[in-house]
């Protein structure tokens, strides 16, 4: 197996960025989800309710600052663009805490389960993906480690999936026949949601070696592994 793809998200509910080399972190890959979008009332707004969202494209300049659509997230029309998408006195504001997560930092699919999948790798939202696995086998990773040179991730589980998986990820139009297709074939549960045991740096190509944790990095007992997956990565 070797890492075919890594995607990063620096606005939350935006459109991502692929990349060839990635530092992974306790909470994920550097960078990631470190800006949201928020309603007046404080909540978080994402593409669930919010999907004009996904047609902006958040990538990350050379010091690391959070760019939209090329702009740095702080320009007043990025504001304005985040107004539109979501509604009047929405606000942007950059928060590194763990919390920026539905569930577990890191979101790792494979290429036989999204053969299987059969539409765009990208309305799941995926951090990693893993080429060389045959049909559903990452269906039962649950409690095993990846390991990639000196990064290990540690694998909680299945994501349950919801309703941003039915928005286009270039056009944001709605098909709620994606949703429905989880449910009926994949039971609602598609993708691994995954944790950090050691940090360091990842790249294309780098081989990617399946192993059962050792005691220390059980993930029943990680602070980053909190139980069963319910939300969806936004």
């Amino acid at each position: 197996m070797h890492v075919a793809a890594l995607w990063r998200y620096p606005v939350k509910s935006m459109a991502g960025e692929p990349l060839t080399r990635a530092e992974v972190t306790s909470s994920g890959l550097a960078g990631d989800r470190v800006v949201q979008v928020y309603r007046p009332n404080g909540r978080v707004a994402t593409a669930r309710t919010c999907p004009r969202l996904l047609g902006h494209r958040a990538t990350l300049d050379a010091s690391g600052d959070p760019l939209v659509d090329g702009r740095p997230w702080t320009d007043p029309a990025v504001l304005e663009d985040v107004r539109r998408a979501v509604e009047p006195g929405a606000s942007l504001a950059r928060d590194e805490d763990l919390d920026r997560f539905d569930i577990l930092p890191l979101l790792v699919v494979t290429d036989g389960a999204v053969a299987a999948f059969g539409r765009d790798v990208r309305r799941l939202r995926p951090n990693i993906v893993i080429a060389g696995v045959v049909g559903l086998a990452e269906r039962g990773w649950a409690g095993c480690e990846l390991r990639v040179c000196d990064v290990r991730i540690g694998v909680q589980g299945l994501r349950r999936r919801c309703v941003m998986t039915t928005f286009d990820p270039d056009t944001q139009e709605q098909d709620p026949a994606v949703i429905r297709d989880i449910v009926t074939r994949f039971g609602g549960l598609f993708a691994l949601d995954c944790f950090v045991i050691q940090e360091g740096e990842i790249a294309l190509g780098q081989t990617v070696e399946l192993t059962m944790p050792d005691h220390e990095s059980s993930p029943v007992s990680h602070a980053n592994a909190p139980g069963i997956s319910r939300s969806e990565p936004a």
